[in-house]
């Protein structure tokens, strides 16, 4: 566990602290719809269950980072290294001067007026993974569902490929809408006819899902510019381009591949999505719907 006086070594490496401007247009108020912040560990100690130890990325570094690439909005999502302890998001919600939202992580006993005061600070959202054994069961997501529905909150889930059918029915059990991460670690391999993504398909066409399309070096069997991605992406924009959203996922822990650089996976975006138009729809109007930002 860290102490005030221990630094405990990262044991994944940090971002690339030198982003570059992309090449690709960025719409104003664009925004980067799922991100997280580390540390100080001096300040924010990380939990003694967690499965790795983040290098600092701290909030200025995050914003920096924003402002390099031409966005004008972001989404800090609680990471698994805090597992239920906010202090870091709420405080990074509260310090900013950045217009930020957040997706929090909390025990099912959690209280109205912490939901309340979560909501005040920006915290637009909670994120559950149903396959930890730490995590929430399903009776639980549609209890805490209920309780955030009046807050114009969303959930966001981790797709259970094990147990498709079952993953289908609590969506449409839930009271709120769901957005998933990382494509929702589609296996590539199977092709766009493959069982998850046709499901994943269904889902936005249903318009009860969002799709975030994020860390495409976590479904990729390639290196960068993760080729065989791309049909996926375009699948995506084609079918439900309202249901889409975009983000950087800085700093990027526990990837496999070499580190990115943010603006080269910008850059992706005009293979992904060629059409200006539909790319404002992504990275401004879609998020700005979901996580209550005003109109761009």
């Amino acid at each position: 566990m860290t102490t005030e006086n221990q630094i405990v070594p990262p044991t994944i490496p940090g971002p690339d602290p030198n982003p570059r401007k992309p090449h690709v247009s960025i719409p104003a108020l664009a925004c980067d719809c799922h991100a997280h912040v580390f540390g100080p560990q001096t300040r924010y100690k990380y939990s003694p269950s967690r499965r790795y130890t983040p290098a600092d990325a701290l909030l200025p570094d995050y914003v920096h980072m924003l402002r390099v690439l031409g966005f004008g909005r972001g989404v800090l999502v609680q990471p698994s290294a805090y597992m239920t302890d906010n202090t870091a998001l709420l405080d990074a919600l509260a310090e900013s001067e950045f217009p930020l939202r957040g997706i929090a992580v909390v025990e099912p006993t959690i209280s109205d007026s912490e939901l309340e005061r979560m909501n005040t600070l920006g915290v637009r959202g909670l994120r559950l993974n149903l396959k930890n054994a730490n995590g929430m069961d399903e009776a639980g997501a549609l209890r805490i569902a209920q309780r955030i529905k009046d807050l114009g909150w969303h959930i966001v889930l981790r797709i259970d490929s094990d147990d498709l059918d079952a993953t289908e029915r609590l969506i449409d059990k839930l009271p709120v809408d769901v957005a998933i991460d990382h494509f929702g670690q589609i296996p590539v391999k199977e092709g766009l006819n493959g069982t998850l993504f046709t499901a994943l398909l269904r889902l936005l066409r249903g318009g009860r899902l969002w799709m975030k399309m994020t860390g495409p070096m976590r479904i990729s069997k390639q290196e960068f510019p993760h080729a065989d991605v791309v049909p996926f992406a375009q699948a995506l924009a084609e079918t439900a381009p309202d249901r889409l959203l975009w983000g950087t996922d800085w700093p990027h822990t526990t990837i496999e591949t070499a580190m990115p650089n943010d603006g080269d996976l910008c850059d992706l975006l005009s293979t992904w999505i060629p059409d200006a138009d539909t790319r404002k729809k992504i990275l401004v109007d879609n998020p700005a719907r979901l996580f209550g930002f005003e109109a761009g």
